[in-house]
C-alpha cells in the first residue's frame, strides 16, 4: 500500500510541527479503513490497515518524547492493533497455500490412478483406496480447518480492540497529544478536531485499552 502524501512540510520549520503533520496524516490513513475493514471478507483492506498501523507506530515510537504523554500510549495501542492484524494476515496467506498443496496432491493422485487403471472400462474402487497421497489429506484438511477457525477468532479480537480504541477516544486524544509541546505549556492551533479531547479531558492513561 502506497503511503498517503504528507502536504505542507516545511523544511526549515520546527521539527515537532512537521512530525505532527505526519502523525495526523498517518492517523487519518489508519482510521480511514474503518468501517469497511469490519467485514472479514475485506482481506486486502485488513492487510493495508496493518501497514498503516505500522507506519503510524514507527513515527510515534521515534518521536513520542516530543509530544504529550498519550503519544507513547498511542504507540503501544497501535502496536497491539498491528500485531492482531498481522496474525490475521498470516492466516490469510497460509490457508491458500495449504489449499493449493491439497489441490496439487489431488491432481497427482488422480493422474496416478488413471495410469494404474490402464485400459479398463471403469476405475476399480480399490485403486482409489491406494492413492499415493491419501495419508496427507487428513492432516492438510485439518490444518485448513484450524487456520479458518483461528482467523475467525483473531478477527473477533480485532473488532474488540478497535471498539476499545474508539471508547477510549484514541484518535482525538492522540491528535491532542501531538499538538502538545512538553515544557512549553502550549498546544498548536491544529490541536482540536471538534471533539474537545486533550490532556486536560480528565481521562487518565489507565483508561486506555489493553
Amino acid at each position: 500500500m502506497k503511503a498517503r502524501r504528507v502536504k505542507d512540510i516545511e523544511a526549515d520549520g520546527p521539527a515537532a510541527d512537521q512530525v505532527e503533520r505526519i502523525v495526523r496524516v498517518r492517523l487519518d490513513e489508519l482510521c480511514g479503513f474503518m468501517p469497511r475493514a469490519a467485514d472479514p471478507a475485506e482481506v486486502q483492506r485488513l492487510h493495508d490497515m496493518r501497514i498503516a498501523a505500522k507506519r503510524l507506530r514507527y513515527v510515534l515510537e521515534l518521536f513520542a518524547p516530543t509530544f504529550g504523554p498519550y503519544a507513547a500510549d498511542g504507540a503501544k495501542q497501535t502496536k497491539k492493533l498491528q500485531d492482531v492484524l498481522g496474525e490475521i494476515h498470516d492466516c490469510d496467506v497460509t490457508r491458500p497455500r495449504v489449499e493449493a498443496l491439497l489441490a496439487e496432491l489431488r491432481a497427482a493422485d488422480a493422474a496416478a490412478l488413471r495410469d494404474r487403471a490402464g485400459d479398463a472400462s471403469d476405475l476399480d474402487p480399490e485403486l482409489a483406496a491406494a492413492a499415493p497421497n491419501r495419508a496427507a489429506y487428513r492432516g492438510l484438511e485439518t490444518l485448513v480447518v484450524a487456520l479458518t477457525a483461528r482467523r475467525a477468532l483473531l478477527f473477533e479480537r480485532f473488532l474488540e480492540r478497535w471498539a476499545k480504541l474508539e471508547r477510549a477516544r484514541f484518535r482525538a486524544r492522540l491528535e491532542d497529544a501531538v499538538a502538545e509541546r512538553p515544557g512549553s505549556g502550549t498546544m498548536t492551533s491544529r490541536s482540536h478536531d471538534g471533539n474537545g479531547a486533550g490532556p486536560s479531558d480528565g481521562l487518565p492513561s489507565e483508561e486506555a485499552p489493553t
